[in-house]
């Protein structure tokens, strides 16, 4: 595959994961040969949140998203979200989270990870952050919340896999919507999420991987990187029925707003 001119963002990469950080440089390489120009790296407890923050420093082109997982709150210690407030103060923290609502895994009581999900949402709006959003089997859960609000909401539901009237009502509040390889997978059942990407405004449209996981047709089932971004985006055009360059310039621009990315710090 060509490599895109303006290069791609993958908002929603775990490069803390053990699986990734023991073969960095070279999956760095990788991903710039496939035409990746920014990672956002996204943290889901305080400790790999300070872990993100260092290794982001230490590399051009990647960026840290500090936050505590919906699923790890439960585990979480009492000065857990004083060490993630200090970390907003690093210059390359770009987003808070990675937080959210989960009913599919019964790590953390429910009532709390909405407590944990409550504090990301105010401090985002307090510092001018946007917030990356997980949600498994609580889309409803997630907008009446955000709702309650009752002001817009700056972020991104990140692996969006619901139905087109969940994406509308997250495009209502404010946010942006994010694809994954899902969208790649042969699976006929996947084809109303693929009628979805097809639909959300192409200023709203964000791609990722969520790697290790989730990694796009044809290495579905095999660990997940960031140069695999560009499978995701290729499909998500031919969805759309753009070219490969218009959907990365469409995503890239949308990215580097939402996540206030500077253009010249590059892989």
């Amino acid at each position: 595959m060509t490599r895109p001119a303006l290069g791609l963002v993958d908002t929603h990469a775990h490069l803390g994961d053990p699986q990734l950080t023991a073969e960095l440089p070279a999956l760095l390489e990788r991903a710039r040969a496939a035409g990746v120009a920014q990672i956002v790296v996204v943290a889901t407890t305080a400790e790999d949140s300070g872990a993100v923050t260092r290794l982001v420093a230490g590399h051009s082109g990647l960026f840290a998203a500090v936050g505590i997982h919906p699923n790890d709150a439960a585990q979480a210690q009492s000065d857990d979200w004083e060490r993630v407030e200090r970390l907003l103060d690093s210059p390359k923290v770009v987003a808070l989270g990675e937080t959210g609502l989960d009913r599919y895994r019964d790590r953390t009581p429910f009532a709390l990870q909405q407590e944990w999900f409550g504090r990301h949402l105010s401090l985002g709006q307090e510092r001018g952050l946007p917030v990356v959003i997980h949600c498994r089997q609580s889309e409803q859960d997630l907008i009446d919340q955000m709702r309650s609000l009752r002001r817009p909401v700056r972020g991104v539901l990140h692996s969006f896999t619901g139905s087109w009237d969940d994406a509308q009502a997250f495009l209502d509040l404010g946010l942006h919507i994010s694809f994954a390889g899902m969208v790649t997978f042969t699976n006929k059942s996947l084809d109303a999420l693929r009628e979805v990407a097809a639909r959300v405004p192409a200023d709203r449209l964000l791609v990722e991987t969520d790697c290790p996981y989730l990694s796009p047709h044809p290495h579905r089932g095999k660990t997940n990187e960031p140069g695999y971004v560009a499978l995701t985006a290729a499909r998500l055009a031919g969805v759309r029925g753009v070219t490969l360059d218009e959907l990365v310039q469409q995503t890239t621009a949308n990215a580097r707003q939402l996540f206030n990315l500077p253009q010249d710090h590059i892989l």
